[in-house]
């Protein structure tokens, strides 16, 4: 009997750590999180505003770039307050329920997010392979439902998660190696048999980051080969500035997904470190740096930005 009793009460919350050995100064370590929370959120809100009110940006491209504003504000609302509350208030407890909540929408935010950097190189791959038919091809209704598919699949494919991590027990010392709730981390303090969780957890990162990757890839390589049968250099290279600010949002998502993706899979304790700071550039730097990039690669949007501040 006593037991269960210290299985239930042990499962009763979840302990959330930021950075081993750095207890004491983590107020100097809040300031950084609060800047980044600050500009995520005016960032992507700035986008949003400019894109909304600005007639001449309704186009596919910074339609999908919205899209991609909305999940990153998503991701920075769910992540950055639990972190704060860990380095300002010393306040790591999470019960169950709200764990599973918050790594639903973690790992949900994340998959959209994914999808739409594949419907941003679709753009891309439209409208310098296809010009002609760029507008008719990319219709209001279209991306409409093509951002409709992107947010069923997710939510679609990352529901039986926190379903299978409620069936468990954990009866084991649930402190948690991040400062908010991934399922990767959560499954490791169940004192049951977590096969399926790692199967399908691999499953899922194969046929969501691995496919959507590997479509991103297939549609630059046509992309170059377009822009390189264009007989004039400045073409070219104007074809190819295009594809910068999404190459970068590209880069920084993929790289941290899948880095920290194999340290949980594979990596050991000393690889701790590396697995915690991953896990701050997999969620908090892309919100951070995607309305920075799109604002200053995009001189469009760069100067209705710049038109609406004077005023």
């Amino acid at each position: 009997m006593s037991a269960v009793n210290d299985t239930k009460f042990n499962s009763a919350v979840f302990l959330l750590t930021g950075i081993p050995g750095l207890e004491d100064v983590h107020l100097w370590i809040s300031i950084p999180f609060c800047l980044m929370y600050v500009i995520s959120i005016v960032g992507n809100s700035v986008i949003l505003f400019i894109i909304k009110t600005d007639s001449s940006l309704h186009e596919p491209m910074y339609i999908f770039l919205s899209m991609l504003a909305v999940t990153d504000l998503g991701i920075s609302i769910t992540t950055i307050p639990t972190i704060l509350g860990i380095y300002l208030f010393n306040s790591g407890r999470i019960s169950l329920d709200a764990c599973f909540a918050q790594l639903f929408f973690i790992h949900a935010l994340s998959k959209i997010e994914s999808s739409i950097l594949l419907l941003m190189a679709f753009d891309r791959f439209i409208a310098i392979c296809n010009p002609l038919r760029y507008a008719s091809i990319l219709t209001p209704p279209r991306i409409a439902k093509m951002g409709l598919v992107a947010v069923l699949r997710s939510v679609a494919v990352i529901l039986p998660l926190p379903i299978l991590l409620k069936r468990f027990r954990y009866c084991r010392d649930n402190v948690l190696s991040h400062s908010y709730c991934l399922h990767q981390d959560v499954m490791k303090a169940a004192c049951s048999d977590i096969s399926v969780n790692s199967i399908y957890g691999l499953f899922l990162k194969v046929v969501t980051v691995g496919l959507d990757s590997f479509l991103i890839f297939l549609s630059y390589v046509m992309i170059v080969k377009t822009v390189l049968s264009v007989a004039s250099h400045t073409e070219c290279l104007r074809a190819l500035n295009t594809c910068v600010s999404h190459l970068c949002a590209v880069l920084l998502f993929y790289i941290s997904d899948i880095g920290l993706s194999l340290i949980h899979r594979f990596g050991n304790s000393s690889t701790h470190l590396l697995q915690i700071i991953l896990g701050y550039v997999y969620l908090l730097v892309p919100p951070l740096m995607n309305p920075i990039v799109y604002s200053v690669k995009s001189k469009h949007l760069r100067e209705r930005i710049i038109r609406a501040f004077v005023k």
